[in-house]
């Protein structure tokens, strides 16, 4: 009796968890409709800027720009992104892995010239206990906060001016499908109109509703007021901007739908066992049926002797 009432234990115990990971998936396919609908809402915007960046790329102001000008890579700055928490599979640690990737094959690792701006608990914690300076930290929350995507880029500008970054990168995994996320790396500085493109173009579907196929126009003459400096001034930081704020929706994105598949894969296993364990249960019931009538079949045949 004792061995039925265990199994019957951990039936009850696998069911109320299959609710809680139900409850999960739903949550979390509710949330990743909504952040890919804000993500092709903003397609339009990203679009427009890299028409913006394709107008002036002519520009000799542009080309000798600090923020566009590259250089050999000693130092290095990545703006990581992943989630404040776990069970979404390999989610963060694809984003971390591809990280240290890219940081061993530029030799930023070695010499010690790598440091991280972390949006996650998981990247901050990461790099912190390895030793890797994190000289900014956001936790990872549902809403994409204006003020934050500002200080990052403002953060990131600054060293990149200064020289005390030879390279700005944004490490983040990259929405494909419900299925699929992919980790990514995008050069924010120094800008350039190829790699703005490859945001406009990871974002755009190849086929369906929101799919466009008109390139991008880049003029062969233009004139810029009041000044090609004034303007590059104004407009750069909010191109790169771009870059922060569509990694933080895909990082979203990828989020909630890791977490919606892991949470489906338990609930499906949560049946599956809850299905074992009546099975064991009504075999351990039977085994007991048997052995109690056996013992009084036994005993009438013991009396009667």
């Amino acid at each position: 009796m004792a061995a039925l009432k265990q199994i019957k234990n951990k039936i009850r115990s696998v069911e109320k968890t299959g609710k809680v990971t139900k409850a999960m998936e739903a949550v979390s396919a509710a949330k990743m409709r909504k952040t890919q609908e804000r993500t092709i809402a903003g397609r339009t915007y990203a679009r427009a800027a890299a028409g913006i960046l394709a107008r002036v790329s002519g520009s000799s102001e542009l080309k000798n720009h600090p923020l566009t000008v590259a250089r050999p890579v000693t130092k290095a700055l990545y703006i990581v992104i992943t989630a404040d928490r776990g069970l979404a599979g390999a989610l963060n640690s694809g984003v971390l892995r591809a990280t240290l990737a890219d940081m061993e094959k530029n030799g930023t690792l070695k010499n010690g010239g790598a440091r991280v701006f972390a949006v996650g608990r998981k990247a901050g914690d990461f790099f912190t206990v390895r030793g890797i300076p994190v000289d900014l930290y956001y936790p990872n929350t549902d809403e994409v906060s204006s003020p934050i995507v500002r200080e990052l880029v403002r953060r990131a500008s600054l060293d990149f001016s200064k020289g005390e970054a030879d390279v700005v990168k944004v490490v983040f995994q990259n929405f494909i499908s419900t299925f699929e996320q992919r980790p990514s790396l995008r050069t924010i500085f120094p800008l350039s109109l190829e790699e703005l493109t490859k945001v406009v173009d990871g974002i755009l579907p190849v086929r369906g509703l929101y799919a466009s196929t008109q390139p991008i126009e880049v003029p062969q003459s233009y004139e810029v007021e009041p000044t090609e400096r004034r303007v590059l001034l104004a407009i750069l930081p909010r191109l790169a901007g771009i870059f922060v704020y569509h990694a933080l929706l895909e990082s979203h994105a990828s989020e909630h739908s890791a977490r919606m598949v892991a949470m489906k894969s338990a609930s499906d296993k949560a049946v599956e066992l809850a299905d074992e364990l009546r099975l064991d249960f009504n075999k351990a019931r039977q085994t007991a049926i048997t052995r109690e009538v056996s013992e009084i079949t036994s005993g009438m045949e013991t009396a009667s002797a």
